[in-house]
């Protein structure tokens, strides 16, 4: 099965089920307004990516980069598509496309009492099984505290620089801190 990533912008045939996608997958708490991931993607700094498999449209991925690290702010695969490998294939294209750079996501903490914990454990098993490590930092955007897993350290100073070019005075809802 042949993965690529193709960029994506509001006039993109996809940008619809993107869209789509983008809401049901992530919830409304950690969702930032498509219209400004749609603009920002504009900027050479972030990558807004249809994921294609054998030339079909099967999810997106989305991709802020300053210096040597780049924060995968989102990934998700059609519904139908999730748990047949097209999600570690989608996660290897994009490390193999940025290469030398220190990928890092943010993912929702182990909670034993959120409701979806079950799948929390799911997928970070999944990143754990495509190569991220648990990295020693926690993310806050907005109201939610998340835990850092990449391919390669990542400081908090780091993060705060990326997400201040990112979202300029806006950037005040984010922070991050060291865990050990």
């Amino acid at each position: 099965m042949k993965i690529s990533l193709k960029r994506i912008n509001f006039f993109s045939k996809d940008y619809g089920k993107i869209s789509r996608l983008y809401r049901t997958a992530f919830p409304a708490d950690e969702r930032a307004p498509m219209w400004l991931l749609a603009m920002k993607s504009e900027k050479d700094y972030v990558d807004f990516w249809g994921i294609y498999s054998e030339g079909e449209w099967a999810g997106l991925a989305y991709v802020i980069s300053e210096g040597t690290a780049s924060y995968l702010f989102y990934l998700a695969l059609s519904e139908n598509l999730r748990g047949k490998g097209l999600g570690s294939k989608a996660l290897q294209s994009l490390k193999k496309h940025y290469g030398t750079q220190r990928l890092f996501l943010a993912l929702e903490q182990l909670d034993e009492s959120a409701e979806n914990y079950e799948e929390r454990i799911r997928r970070r098993n999944f990143y754990l099984k495509n190569g991220m490590k648990p990295l020693p930092l926690t993310i806050r955007e907005a109201t939610v505290t998340y835990d850092v897993m990449g391919t390669g350290e990542i400081s908090p100073e780091e993060y705060e620089s990326m997400m201040k070019k990112y979202l300029g005075a806006a950037s005040k809802i984010v922070s991050a801190s060291r865990t050990e």
